[in-house]
């Protein structure tokens, strides 16, 4: 298990300024420990995806320092997007194994991990479905599992849930908890939704826009397993006003 003491990714000054001279972040600074759960909120162009593709290092900061403990080698980062972008011709379980076998392994050796992968998302009985027969939200269950055969330590997540209807997203919401916590990941996690911030982290991180920098480290004391019970609580109204609050000050920046 990995101790949650010690840092997962830490950013030190860092700028990203794009070859149009666009300033995407700012000056931007924290450190994300072993094992947490962390989502970045605020205003559309505030930085948030570049944050991840930073972590990702599918992108270069300009300047400033990112340190993080992964072997990129190794498999140890996974991305989940908005877009599940599965394979049509391909069906579930061929959809879930795509990672593992760029890696050189067969399907024949992969199968526990598929399987395992497959019923920990909650879609035993799918494996020979292809994505026109399944909704959305499976769709999004395929991604993540996906995500996990590769035994990540640190998985970034960009808007997933966003194109789902809310009954939907509070489902995969729940069911991301207890996979985060069986696998002890390192969550870096974007979203618009400032409920599903606070019901999801341990810490919500407001960035403001133009240029992107961070305006709020809110830290959300509330114990896991989290429920509906918490996410309809004025315990969770009162941290979602306090968020709302560093939003409009920093919409208020444009």
């Amino acid at each position: 298990m990995n101790n949650t003491n010690n840092p997962a990714i830490s950013f030190h000054h860092v700028n990203k300024i794009y070859p149009n001279k666009t300033i995407a972040l700012q000056d931007i600074s924290f450190t994300i420990n072993n094992g947490k759960f962390v989502t970045f909120v605020g205003p559309s162009g505030c930085g948030k995806s570049t944050v991840l593709r930073l972590i990702s290092q599918l992108s270069e900061v300009s300047s400033g320092k990112i340190e993080s403990n992964i072997n990129q080698n190794k498999n140890e980062l996974a991305f989940v997007f908005q877009e599940p972008a599965l394979m049509p011709w391909s069906n579930v379980i061929d959809n879930v194994h795509l990672p593992l076998k760029l890696t050189g392994k067969s399907l024949r050796e992969s199968r526990t991990i598929l399987q395992e992968a497959i019923n920990l998302v909650g879609l035993d009985g799918f494996e020979s479905s292809y994505p026109r027969q399944l909704s959305g939200g499976m769709k999004m269950r395929v991604s993540i599992a996906r995500a996990l055969v590769t035994k990540p330590r640190i998985v970034l997540m960009d808007e997933p849930f966003g194109a789902l209807d809310e009954m939907t997203r509070s489902k995969l919401n729940s069911d991301l908890l207890r996979i985060w916590q069986e696998r002890n990941w390192t969550v870096v996690f974007v979203t618009h939704n400032i409920y599903e911030a606070v019901y999801l982290s341990q810490r919500v991180i407001v960035l403001a826009a133009r240029p992107g920098r961070v305006l709020a480290d809110v830290k959300i004391d509330v114990d896991y397993p989290r429920n509906e019970d918490f996410r309809m609580s004025q315990l969770c109204n009162e941290y979602c006003r306090e968020i709302y609050n560093y939003l409009e000050m920093a919409v208020s920046d444009y």
